[in-house]
């Protein structure tokens, strides 16, 4: 004879679901009840109760050790007053003004990695191994544009918020389907974890979208030609070679699939076409 569930298997899985459940409700209320208005993209969004004050504190503490992983700064004076005076400009002459982050710009001494970043706060970095590749002003302002818009858009604070809005979640599908009795619902439990992650990887490519979307418009407002943003696409595209991670599952897209919504941004910000007169 097959017995079916004793009576404190019963019990425990209708423990588990309602402990799921109030996992669940907890995360979406942390998530969705917390919302505010960028001052400086005009969007609303949600930052999980994250103050621009906390951002501006985290980036400070943790700049430190990101310029010790990337070899240090200075070693090149010529490199950081362009960088600096790009920063600037971009600073004083577009919507970043509304924007209530201290932006410090510097520049790593590393010159084999590719890359620029920036912490919430306003900390933005470039390694000498992009500005070096990097063939006019403009290119330079399209990279900090863009990690300027990285900031301004308060990417870092949007993405936390909705990683504990993923997480939860996730804890709570594991909780409801995991049986001890049963070693099959741990497959279950794999799988919402990796759809969790992939979730949130999405998250930060349509981050990517917009501040390639916010940096073309910083840039114009500037007096900078946006076009060397596609410029600096062609930089990384010929740097990345081959062997690139599937965008799918990569937090960036693909430089060559980012240039033709680049030249959509800037066809919206200049409709009759790029004015003369701007900087290259």
């Amino acid at each position: 004879m097959v017995s079916g569930p004793t009576y404190g298997q019963r019990r425990g899985a209708g423990i588990g679901l309602i402990v799921a459940l109030i996992i669940a409700a907890i995360s979406i209320f942390r998530y969705f009840g917390s919302s505010s208005v960028n001052p400086t993209t005009g969007e609303k969004q949600r930052t999980g109760g994250i103050t621009p004050r906390q951002e501006i504190a985290l980036g400070l503490q943790a700049a430190p050790e990101m310029i010790r992983q990337y070899g240090g700064a200075g070693g090149d004076a010529r490199g950081q007053a362009l960088v600096d005076r790009v920063g600037q400009q971009l600073l004083a002459g577009s919507d970043l003004k509304n924007s209530p982050y201290p932006y410090q710009f510097h520049l790593l001494n590393d010159n084999r990695t590719i890359n620029a970043f920036a912490l919430p706060g306003g900390q933005v970095f470039i390694t000498r191994a992009l500005l070096q590749r990097l063939k006019t002003e403009g290119q330079v302002a399209g990279v900090l544009g863009h990690e300027m818009a990285h900031v301004a858009g308060r990417h870092s604070a949007e993405q936390l918020a909705k990683q504990q809005l993923t997480q939860g979640l996730t804890g709570a599908a594991v909780m409801a389907s995991y049986d001890p009795e049963n070693p099959n619902s741990r497959n279950t439990a794999a799988v919402a974890a990796a759809i969790g992650q992939l979730v949130n990887l999405k998250f930060s490519r349509n981050d990517e979208v917009e501040s390639d979307r916010l940096g073309v418009r910083f840039m114009s407002q500037a007096g900078y030609d946006p076009r060397g943003m596609i410029g600096v696409m062609q930089v990384l595209k010929a740097a990345a070679g081959g062997g690139r991670t599937p965008e799918f599952f990569a937090t960036h897209p693909n430089p060559e699939n980012r240039i033709p919504r680049i030249e959509e941004a800037i066809r919206e910000q200049f409709p009759e076409g790029v004015p003369n007169g701007l900087r290259k």
